[in-house]
C-alpha cells in the first residue's frame, strides 16, 4: 500500500446562493476593493488516503466526498491526487 495525498476543492454549485460569498465581497468593497466580483466561498480538505494505487485512492476519496465531505444538492468538489 502507498499513502496519497488528496486535496477536495468543495464549492458551492453554480446558481446556488452563496452568504458567505455575498458577504465577504461586501467587506472587500467596504474596505474599498471596488475592483472584486463574484466572489464564492468553498473549503478545502487535505487527507491522505492508503491504496495500492492512485486510482484506488481517487475511487475512496471520491466516495469521501459523496458521502460525508460534500453535499451534493448544493455543492460540487474537484480531487487532486498526488502521492504523499
Amino acid at each position: 500500500m502507498k499513502n496519497f495525498l488528496v486535496e477536495a476543492e468543495i464549492m458551492p454549485k453554480r446558481g446556488v446562493n452563496d452568504p458567505q460569498g455575498e458577504a465577504v465581497l461586501s467587506g472587500l468593497r467596504l474596505l474599498g476593493f471596488e475592483a472584486a466580483s463574484k466572489v464564492r466561498v468553498g473549503k478545502l480538505i487535505r487527507f491522505q488516503v492508503a491504496a495500492e494505487t492512485s486510482d484506488e485512492a481517487r475511487a475512496d476519496a471520491t466516495s469521501m466526498c459523496e458521502k460525508l465531505l460534500a453535499n451534493p444538492v448544493i455543492e460540487e468538489f474537484e480531487l487532486e491526487v498526488s502521492e504523499a
